[in-house]
């Protein structure tokens, strides 16, 4: 009996010695470097396994055993906190360091950039043309709705997630603006303020002028003349759908739409592009000016004009810039 039992103690120390000796060697191999000699990216899926990411990681050749990667995974208790996205993972990384990597959410970073004075429907086109994000756009967006911005985007977010994202940040930009506005101003609602920045943001680039051209169009509102805007017989034109591609001719002015601001009074009935913060502040409090008219100065900026007889004089020069430039 004492052999029987001496013999059993010693399997049972030699089995313990293996498994130690087993566990070892997986720790080990778990936190060794791994087989990569460069750097790779790395895309987990959304809603992906820990089965499926493990085998995917092996065949990629990230990580010398999907078996040993499960096993530690479910050992450090990650096995379900693997979150999606596209990851670089370093050469050399060992599996510990990829397990790490993959449930820190620290994802590969895109931008997309939407300048401002976009439409809605080139927005739509920009995020379309994004090979990191998926999904369809069924529905584009109200214009003036979407802020323009630089969005941080990782491979995989949707389009419409985007969408949201954007149409979230210009409704706190107008609540803000909103908020700024100064008194007697010739509109009553945010969607005409929205309006009007869309068509302060179309007329210049330049930042100092906006109140500027602001202030023309109130005075103009106040004094119940039409704001005869270019681009808004653009608009009229395309409704949004990319540039002209030509210039205006006297019967595009002459074409009633319900944007085009020489045929209708007031304002369009929607704004003609996304609107940027600054452009959306210039809508609520323009400048202290009394000027009527702006036109091309040459410069890249406009000359201002309280008159008709000052503005044609503003006009003849700048047909005098574009005939010499023609000329050269």
């Amino acid at each position: 009996m004492r052999s029987i039992a001496a013999n059993a103690l010693t399997l049972l120390v030699v089995l313990g010695v293996a498994l130690a000796g087993v566990v070892g060697y997986g720790v080990r191999s778990f936190n060794a470097e791994g087989p990569m000699a460069a750097p790779q990216t790395v895309v987990v899926a959304r809603g992906a396994s820990l089965d499926r990411v493990a085998t995917q990681l092996e065949q990629a050749g990230v990580i010398a055993s999907a078996t040993l990667f499960r096993l530690g995974a479910r050992y450090q208790g990650k096995d379900g906190a693997l979150r999606y996205g596209e990851y670089a993972v370093p050469a050399g990384a060992s599996m510990a360091q990829v397990l790490d990597l993959l449930v820190s959410g620290k994802v590969v970073q895109y931008a997309v950039a939407v300048a401002e004075g976009l439409t809605a429907w080139e927005v739509a086109e920009l995020l379309r043309a994004s090979e990191a994000l998926t999904g369809e756009i069924d529905l584009i967006p109200p214009e003036g709705s979407l802020a323009p911005d630089t969005y941080a985007v990782q491979r995989g977010d949707t389009r419409a997630e985007v969408l949201a994202r954007m149409t979230a940040l210009q409704n706190r930009r107008i609540e803000e603006a909103w908020a700024m506005r100064a008194e007697g101003l010739p509109f009553a609602s945010p969607q005409e303020m929205v309006t009007l920045a869309s068509i302060i943001e179309k007329e210049t680039g330049v930042a100092s002028e906006r109140a500027l051209v602001s202030a023309v169009f109130h005075n103009r509102l106040k004094r119940g003349m039409r704001l005869q805007s270019d681009p808004t017989i653009i608009y009229g034109i395309t409704e949004g759908q990319g540039p002209l591609g030509r210039a205006l001719t006297r019967g595009d002015i002459q074409r009633a739409t319900a944007w085009n601001t020489y045929a209708i009074d007031r304002l369009p009935k929607t704004p003609i592009a996304n609107p940027g913060r600054d452009a959306l502040i210039a809508a609520v409090r323009p400048a202290e000016s009394d000027a009527l008219y702006f036109v091309a100065d040459g410069s890249g900026g406009h000359a201002f004009a309280s008159t008709l007889a000052e503005h044609n004089r503003n006009v003849a020069a700048w047909r005098a810039i574009e005939r010499q430039r023609a000329a050269q």
